[in-house]
């Protein structure tokens, strides 16, 4: 029994020597060998780590193309901040030079209706006024004049004319004439309404 193991043994031994020193057994390991390393090596190429050279070059244009827009918004968005704050500038300087002062806005106001009254020849009758609050504004009133005048047609118009040319931004919302038969000739008798804006400066009395 231990011969006959002994002779097997070396029979293995032997065949495993053979086997590792065979030719078609090394060209096999070979060929096995260069094809995992060609695998390898496609694999880098067509799908490297990092992207392909036509993946970066897409990457790279939607990037680009990412800021450009990003760029043109702001752009936008500057222009828009350059009009909104040449608006306000112009609105700022529309309501210092055609409102008033709530503080003389009275004062200031009846002084020109009255030198257009006078300059036009009529003849100013009764007169009343209301002052609201502008809806959306913290610091803007609308104050309305009921007013009456008498006299002629040319004195009249050149009243109307003179209000329009006003520097006080009098609005003429509604004019109601009716003739008067009197013993200096034929006169008119107007009734206009006027609206007119006034504005809080800081330290305006509420």
């Amino acid at each position: 029994m231990t011969r006959n193991f002994s002779v097997s043994a070396r029979l293995i031994e032997g065949g495993a020597n053979l086997s590792l020193k065979d030719p078609r057994m090394l060209v096999r390991i070979g060929l096995g060998i260069l094809v995992v390393a060609n695998l390898v090596a496609a694999a880098m190429v067509f799908k490297p780590w990092g992207g392909s050279a036509e993946d970066l070059a897409r990457e790279r244009a939607s990037l680009e193309r990412q800021l450009g827009g990003m760029r043109a918004r702001l752009a936008q968005t500057k222009a828009l901040a350059v009009k909104a704050e040449r608006a306000r500038q112009e609105g700022d300087g529309f309501l210092a030079e055609y409102t008033t002062d709530r503080r003389s806005t009275f004062s200031t106001i009846f002084t020109e209706l009255d030198r257009i009254a006078k300059e036009s020849g009529v003849q100013q009758g009764p007169m009343s006024n209301n002052l609201e609050p502008v809806e959306g504004s913290d610091t803007l009133s609308q104050m309305t004049i009921t007013a009456a005048y008498q006299g002629s047609y040319a004195s009249l118009t050149k009243f109307v004319n003179l209000l329009d040319r006003s520097p006080r931004f009098l609005i003429i919302e509604s004019l109601m004439a009716a003739p008067q038969q009197t013993n200096a000739g034929d006169l008119l008798s107007v009734s206009v309404k006027l609206d007119t804006f006034t504005r809080d400066e800081p330290g305006s009395p509420i």
